[in-house]
């Protein structure tokens, strides 16, 4: 679907205040809600908001945890470059047979030294190697590596083994040749013939004298350009409008470049911001491929944590400079010749933050925000540039301050206060949405400098963060039925405050506080990415008048939103039984018996339960029928559920 950037960006005609509230009586507690109790909604189809952008379905992805290594990218080894040394506790690899491993300066292949085997003066000749367990393969699929190694005189063979087991006949062995010199690149395929899930992989070689390891990799022949083909399936499901890469905390001690040209030669780093080691694997042309791949558009946000001017405007040029530039031409001799264009660039990310690499007081942050888009701009005028926002004093100055060096400015909220009650906790999302729209309408009434300007909001992360254990690395935490209810709230939200909001960026895709859960070897989408897959494919993009009978306390959300002749009415039931919603539908011509239906729901009305990447699925989205009987819809516990009526705009009630 194609539209104008000016339009969204310009869309303040209309504010939606108004036309979504939840009106009525504002105490309540659960008691009020009682069997007996039947909201009635009432929406009128000609009352309609400022168009509800599509970048709302946005998605933002980090080099944090498990989202990208282990859960996009297919590489199935850990430190697959040395970045530790064998043997250390914090590597996954180990020398095999005991043998004398030292890690070598002299001469390494990727990074600072490569681990190298070795016999001594005295020894026989003897088995040499790394090794590395723990790794999940599949029956009937086919798995590719490779290594890059380096033998001396006197090494007599060399074979790449995968054990399954501590008996003898539970092991494969792959004989590889041996080349003296330099180091050499050695391929291999491995069909298991069973389900496993702790093969160990060995590298080794047998003789006297040294053996040095490169790196060393293992993927499913079905990766995708090195990306998983289950988790891009499910990735293609949410048909995300745009991906905002790399970070997050990450890009502010983060230098492009590590993550161009040869990928076995990009240097492994200790991330900047969060546990563990960034290979570089996935850098700027495997992202912009991994767009290509989804149909979606990229935004990326440039360093200005540790980053400078100059680094950001090479990286512009890298990305959108011709073939003739000095980087452009760096890009093509990569093997990427054409431009990327990228419209969307933010400029650094939660600069106020005492966490963040680079933060610095706002009015100093001010001057190398303007500093930063001048010279984009100057190398590129048709950028859009997203600022660092916060709601309170450092919006109040850097609002002030950079007014005509924004064309987006960015806001992020993570809600991670446990609530028994399940409406309190799912109310937390939308207030949260509702309260920085508000302080930015604010902003646009008071601060001097920002009156004559229009800047929308990219509320580029927002999510739950629950207490809970890291079952998927790194917080990939385990999300529930409550938390797509919250987020299908999120999403009625930002349909209210259409006009305020251009962008928001779901965090994150996979695994860390994911929509979308990924094990080894499966992935399965979670409940708040069925939420989210939902509604972009069914909810409509003009939101229209929708009234219910009681405040924001409402245990049952609503939002009406028209597309075309279909009007489609969201229903979050954060109730644990079923509720009955009364319909009073005005000015909309109903055709047909009854609305489409589509339903996400726990099947054992369980707001905690979740869907596990190696289990059936046990939340769906389910299409059903029987929706509206006499003018009114049941709706199940702890349920979101989607009605699509067809028919045209006119005076029209259901009774």
């Amino acid at each position: 679907m194609k539209r104008s950037i000016l339009f969204f960006m310009l869309m303040t005609a209309v504010s939606l205040y108004g036309y979504g509230q939840q009106t009525g009586a504002g105490q309540w507690s659960v008691e009020t809600f009682d069997q007996e109790w039947s909201p009635t909604v009432k929406i009128d189809a000609s009352q309609r908001g400022a168009e509800i952008s599509p970048f709302i379905y946005g998605q933002f992805i980090e080099h944090m945890g498990n989202c990208i290594n282990g859960g996009i990218w297919a590489e199935m080894l850990e430190d697959r470059k040395f970045f530790y040394p064998v043997g250390d506790k914090e590597s996954p690899w180990k020398p095999v047979y005991d043998c004398n491993l030292r890690m070598s300066e002299q001469q390494a292949f990727v990074g600072k030294h490569s681990p190298e085997s070795f016999t001594t003066e005295n020894e026989e000749p003897r088995w040499l190697g790394v090794r590395q367990n723990g790794l999940a393969v599949r029956k009937g699929k086919k798995y590719v590596g490779y290594a890059w190694v380096k033998p001396s005189e006197g090494i007599q063979r060399i074979e790449v083994h995968f054990h399954w087991s501590d008996r003898k006949e539970d092991h494969r062995a792959f004989k590889m040749p041996v080349k003296v010199g330099d180091f050499y690149k050695i391929e291999f395929i491995y069909k298991p013939g069973d389900d496993f899930d702790n093969v160990m992989l060995e590298i080794a070689a047998f003789g006297k004298g040294t053996f040095t390891v490169g790196c060393v990799s293992l993927m499913p022949s079905d990766n995708v350009n090195g990306m998983r083909a289950e988790t891009l399936e499910l990735l293609k499901r949410l048909n995300s409008p745009v991906y905002r890469w790399p970070g997050g905390n990450f890009v502010s001690g983060y230098d492009w470049k590590d993550g161009v040209g040869e990928r076995d030669k990009r240097p492994p780093r200790k991330n900047p911001a969060w546990r563990g080691v960034e290979p570089n694997d996935l850098g700027i042309n495997e992202f912009f491929t991994f767009c290509r791949i989804l149909k979606t558009e990229p935004y990326i946000v440039v360093n200005t944590g540790n980053g400078n001017v100059e680094n950001a405007v090479q990286e512009l040029e890298y990305i959108n400079g011709s073939a003739q530039t000095p980087m452009g031409k760096l890009r093509a001799g990569h093997g990427f010749p054409e431009p990327y264009k990228v419209t969307w660039w933010g400029i650094g990310n939660e600069m106020y933050g005492d966490w963040q690499i680079g933060h610095m007081p706002v009015e100093q942050y001010v001057e190398k925000h303007k500093a930063f888009v001048e010279a984009l701009r100057a190398k590129d005028p048709k950028v859009k540039v997203i600022g660092v926002g916060a709601v309170g004093k450092w919006n109040e100055t850097f609002l002030s301050g950079t007014a005509k060096h924004l064309d987006l400015i960015s806001e992020h909220f993570y809600v991670r206060t446990p609530k028994e009650n399940v409406t309190e906790y799912v109310r937390q999302i939308p207030n949260a949405v509702k309260r920085i729209a508000d302080a930015h309408r604010k902003y646009r009434k008071e601060l001097q400098n920002f009156r004559d300007v229009t800047v929308s909001i990219a509320m580029d992360e927002w999510n739950y963060w629950p207490k809970t254990p890291e079952v998927f690395g790194e917080v990939g935490l385990r999300l529930g039925m409550k938390d797509g209810l919250g987020i299908a709230a999120g999403l009625h939200e930002y349909a209210r405050q259409s006009d305020m909001y251009f962008m928001a960026n779901y965090s994150m895709p996979v695994n860390v506080l994911g929509c979308i859960k990924a094990s080894k070897t499966a992935a399965k989408m979670e409940t708040t990415g069925l939420v989210l897959e939902l509604y972009r494919k069914h909810f409509g993009n003009l939101p229209v008048k929708t009234e219910t009978d009681l405040s924001n306390g409402n245990p049952v959300d609503i939002q009406a939103a028209l597309s075309g002749n279909t009007l489609t009415l969201g229903i979050i039931n954060t109730l644990g039984r079923d509720v009955t919603i009364k319909l009073d539908i005005q000015n909309f011509d109903v055709s047909g018996k009854n609305p489409g239906r589509f339903e996400i729901i726990d099947p054992e009305n369980d707001p905690n339960g979740f869907n596990d990447p190696d289990q059936p699925y046990r939340i769906e989205i389910k299409e059903t029928k029987d929706a509206v009987s006499k003018g009114q819809v049941i709706v199940k516990p702890y349920s979101v559920t989607l009605l699509k009526f067809n028919g045209s705009i006119r005076t029209n009630k259901i009774n």
